[in-house]
């Protein structure tokens, strides 16, 4: 049952294939801010994924943060994540992502609940129109 207060968290090892080099941010071999936006996603979805209808979803409608400090190559970044408001089929979220030294990124992630195969089909009939 979704309920204010339910949590996640995630953890990934900043490398290569996620640095601001490969992934088109930047020039640095730092932790791109698509990677931590991508955790703060993940961390977000998973922590309420098992407490919703079965063949329903949640998508992302918006993103409010702040990208405050870099991560080297190598090091351990967690996300951690809180569904702070429940609002019809919207769910909002704190998510805040940390290094070994300490917070790197925060701030408000948004999701709205979709039944995934007609989210899906309406997706696709973009390509038949």
């Amino acid at each position: 049952m979704l309920e204010i207060g339910i949590k996640g968290k995630q953890e990934v090892v900043a490398n290569e294939t996620n640095s601001a080099k490969t992934m088109g941010s930047g020039t640095l071999d730092v932790f791109a801010t698509p990677a931590m936006i991508a955790l703060m996603e993940k961390t977000a979805w998973t922590s309420v994924a098992d407490e919703l209808d079965e063949g329903c979803g949640t998508v992302g409608i918006s993103l409010n943060v702040a990208h405050s400090a870099p991560t080297p190559l190598g090091m351990k970044v967690t996300c951690e994540s809180e569904l702070t408001e429940i609002d019809g089929r919207k769910l909002t979220f704190h998510v805040k992502a940390y290094d070994e030294k300490g917070v790197i990124g925060e701030g408000t992630h948004e999701r709205f609940i979709i039944q995934n195969e007609k989210f899906q089909k309406k997706a696709n009939m973009k390509k038949d129109s």
